[in-house]
């Protein structure tokens, strides 16, 4: 059979496109390597749990316009993401706001809160110019002698040299010892004072009480799973929204199917013209996996973190943490969270589900979630876009096809822009 697009990957950028194109009456086939459509944010009902296979997602924006296109596809509860912080035997509620300021100090006022925090970072960002100045660093014993007879704030000008310098500059240590080094150590597989300060440009503090995680204007969980928005995208179930009516083109589904031994391929590469080993044909490819991947690794790999999820049922046990989402900040235990899936949807029902997310160094072979975007990085993904820009007739999506960190809602923009672009593009 033609298509219009050979779509590698049913995750949600895949599937946006694949139904934008499906809208405008063009004929897609999309493929996964997995058995399950719905990539990372695949839900599964088990104890009649919706449980989030790959980590939590909760679904956030600002954009009117992306919040009113997802609900054609599901009804969102009211959940809002107020996840808490176990440090030792104490518990504190994220984002840093007037709660976690008060269990830390008890304290009451957003006054008595900025001013421990600035007298915390100025006091780490002095100890940390004494640190240099006894190393012989001249503009450190400057910037000393400068703070001491002017007055000014001594965090003036301050550059740090890595993550945990920037961490204590920004907010201090009680809160980065507490609350961000050991978890962002377990995160990024090393030490703080070997990371970029790059990666912590700000710290959100909040001087209200207000355990909202995110400040976007929407935000939910789809009630029944992230699946189900998946297979409306595929059009594999209907959707109520009078706009998914009447729609021409169509979309057909493979699992299990890898790219690479589904195409005839001129080395690493798909041969052109595009077509499979069972004679399909392609006008064009969209490819959601690693752009490195698809080129064979021609210039070498690109860097990731990956995850691994321990998930176990608990019939005997109908609420295991009282909340969704339980970071765990001390290095020496090697999750990073445990997400009880009943509370996303505000579940009653008899038993429960925990998963336990254990950040992991990755290596090819392993599930990719994380780009490292770090200055190496970024410039062998800018010389894989280069060799994509030649080689032509393939769009790159994702976080994987793109080497960027995205949002879901930053995802379905993306696509939706990437499907308005392509349509101008296939015959």
């Amino acid at each position: 059979m033609k298509y219009d697009y050979l779509i590698v990957g049913a995750g949600l950028f895949g599937c946006v496109f694949a139904h934008e194109m499906a809208r405008e009456g063009r004929n897609v086939l999309v493929i996964d390597k997995r058995p399950h459509i719905g990539g990372n944010i695949y839900t599964e009902n088990r104890m009649g749990i919706n449980v989030h296979m790959y980590g939590a997602h909760i679904f956030h924006t600002s954009d009117k316009k992306i919040w009113e296109y997802v609900n054609r596809f599901a009804e969102f509860n009211q959940y809002i993401n107020s996840p808490v912080a176990v440090y030792h035997d104490e518990l504190y509620n994220l984002p840093f706001n007037m709660n976690t300021f008060s269990k830390l100090w008890g304290i009451r006022t957003p006054d008595e809160a900025r001013a421990i925090i600035d007298e915390q970072a100025k006091k780490e960002v002095k100890r940390i110019f004494k640190e240099r100045a006894a190393n012989g660093d001249e503009s450190a014993a400057e910037a000393l002698d400068v703070a001491a007879a002017s007055g000014q704030d001594i965090r003036e000008g301050f550059e740090a040299a890595n993550l945990e310098e920037q961490g204590l500059s920004l907010a201090g240590r009680d809160v980065f010892e507490k609350l961000v080094k050991g978890y962002t150590e377990k995160q990024w597989g090393k030490d703080c004072k070997e990371l970029p300060a790059f990666i912590i440009r700000r710290l959100p503090f909040r001087f209200i009480y207000d355990n909202n995680y995110f400040n976007d204007r929407y935000q939910g969980i789809p009630m029944g799973g992230y699946t189900s928005i998946i297979s409306k995208l595929l059009l594999m179930e209907s959707s109520e929204s009078e706009s998914e009516k009447n729609i021409t083109g169509t979309i057909t589904v493979k699992t299990e199917t890898e790219f690479k031994e589904f195409m005839k391929m001129d080395g690493d590469v798909p041969a052109k013209p595009f077509e499979s080993v069972s004679g399909d044909s392609f006008d064009k490819i969209l490819f959601t996996g690693m752009i490195d991947e698809f080129f064979g690794y021609k210039l070498g790999n690109l860097e990731y973190r990956s995850l691994k999820f321990e998930t176990k049922d608990l019939p005997d046990t109908d609420n295991f943490q009282g909340n969704a989402v339980v970071n765990y900040t001390e290095r020496d235990i090697p999750y990073t969270r445990i997400i009880e899936h009943k509370h996303f949807e505000f579940g009653t029902g008899k038993g429960t589900i925990i998963t336990r997310e254990y950040p992991a160094d990755w290596k090819p072979g392993d599930e990719p979630y994380y780009p490292m975007n770090d200055e190496k990085n970024n410039k062998l993904f800018e010389d894989y876009k280069k060799l994509a820009d030649d080689f032509g007739d393939v769009l790159f999506g994702g976080r994987l096809g793109q080497y960027k960190y995205y949002n879901m809602d930053q995802v379905i923009a993306a696509a939706l822009e990437m499907a308005k672009n392509g349509m101008s593009t296939v015959n």
